[in-house]
């Protein structure tokens, strides 16, 4: 049987195939190199700018003059030409698309690697290009080949003191930096159907750190449920049965433990409990990967009646995840520990500003990547869970969370 690439993109893999785009979006940063390359083609038309987000969320608010500029004419193309605007402070790209804007079934393209966010929803959705975008910004549409696909199948259920992040680290582990590379990952077994929309996004949005070109969830009643809050009304499909993977893993919830990915290699995974008494100099918490308001309430439960022993900070990944942890009580708990809450966005994730290491200094980061230099030049950063970021922001060294 084929499998959900196959059926979403109308092709067997291998395939060479030109589609219509359903949605596209930039950041701030390849926007503006996608704005210079639409401009190099011949100041044509945007095809279908009702189909195409800019979306203020890497250098947001602006580190400099020259940044602002950029930003300022950005902002203004965007307006004039009828495009989908969202102002810095909205939230990261992948995750205002997760809001109600990626829909099953649809071929989403963003200017970001990790675009692969939106196939949590049952869509083909990735990463490209700043000039292939503007090319698209000119005609609609795109090519693709079809990728073969590596089935995860997950079973079980997570122990208390694991996240899907910590899922994410194991997959990445066992398939290496490129193990996934141009495969579609996709995410099957019980343990998959049970897992909510905020830890399925964990998993399709870290699928490029395989090398792959999507991580897919086939959309069921947990999909339907959570985009019925946004006014969608979708149908589900029983899965497919008997699909042809190219590969397949299994991976056993219920046997994970904390895991950490660490410097200067996402695959190079080890247990928490190896590092653990490690002296941290910066936590931080965000980003497209565990920004979400199911973090947010981890990160509270975790420090709540406790001060961080480490400078800590947080970057919600939207505004409705922040006037959600506003409302809840959430946010009052975490400031109440010392964290420090930036404004949604992207944070020190890219190294741009907003947190940004100093050499020599050691970080843990909910991030998606550690690579050298990324996060500050000379620093070494490690990626974890959020529960064990914030068990390890309250004793300022790494820390098991959970206490095992």
């Amino acid at each position: 049987m084929s499998t959900l690439a196959e059926d979403i993109l109308g092709a067997p893999a291998g395939s060479y195939i030109d589609r219509e785009v359903d949605r596209a979006f930039v950041h701030d940063g390849t926007g503006v190199l996608t704005r210079e390359a639409w401009l190099a083609m011949g100041h044509g038309t945007i095809a279908h700018p009702e189909r195409c987000s800019v979306i203020f969320d890497h250098i947001v608010p602006a580190n400099n003059s020259t940044t602002a500029h950029l930003q300022h004419e950005l902002r203004e193309f965007a307006r004039e030409k009828g495009m989908q605007f969202y102002e810095g402070g909205c939230g990261i790209c992948h995750q205002v698309m997760g809001e109600g804007n990626t829909l099953p079934g649809e071929i989403i393209v963003g200017a970001d690697s990790h675009s692969c966010t939106g196939g949590a929803f049952g869509a083909f959705s990735t990463g490209i290009g700043a000039t292939e975008m503007a090319a698209i910004w000119l005609s609609g549409s795109t090519w693709f080949k079809v990728p073969s696909s590596i089935g995860i199948a997950l079973e079980g259920n997570l122990p208390n003191n694991c996240e899907a992040k910590d899922v994410a680290l194991r997959y990445i582990r066992m398939l290496g930096m490129d193990g996934g590379t141009y495969k579609a990952l996709e995410f099957i077994g019980d343990g998959a159907k049970g897992l909510t929309i905020d830890s399925r996004m964990v998993l399709s949005n870290m699928a490029v750190e395989a090398g792959a070109k999507a991580g897919l969830f086939a959309a069921d009643k947990t999909t339907k449920e959570y985009l019925s809050g946004f006014g969608h009304s979708i149908d589900v499909h029983p899965p497919q049965e008997n699909t042809s993977y190219e590969q397949e893993l299994s991976i056993d919830l219920s046997g994970m433990e904390p895991l950490l990915a660490v410097p200067h290699r996402v695959d190079t995974v080890v247990p928490v409990k190896e590092k653990e008494g490690l002296a941290l100099d910066q936590v931080f918490i965000g980003t497209c990967t565990n920004g979400r308001y199911e973090d947010l309430e981890t990160l509270a439960a975790g420090v709540k009646g406790q001060t961080v022993q480490v400078r800590t900070i947080l970057a919600p990944a939207s505004r409705r995840v922040l006037e959600r942890a506003t409302q809840s009580g959430v946010l009052q708990t975490i400031l109440e520990a010392g964290i420090i809450v930036l404004p949604p966005g992207c944070g020190p994730c890219l190294g741009a500003h907003m947190g940004v290491l100093g050499e020599g200094e050691v970080g843990l980061s909910t991030a998606n990547r550690n690579f050298k230099n990324r996060m500050g030049v000379g620093a070494e950063y490690y990626l974890s869970s959020v529960a064990t970021a914030a068990a390890s922001a309250i004793h300022g060294v790494i820390t098991v969370p959970g206490g095992n």
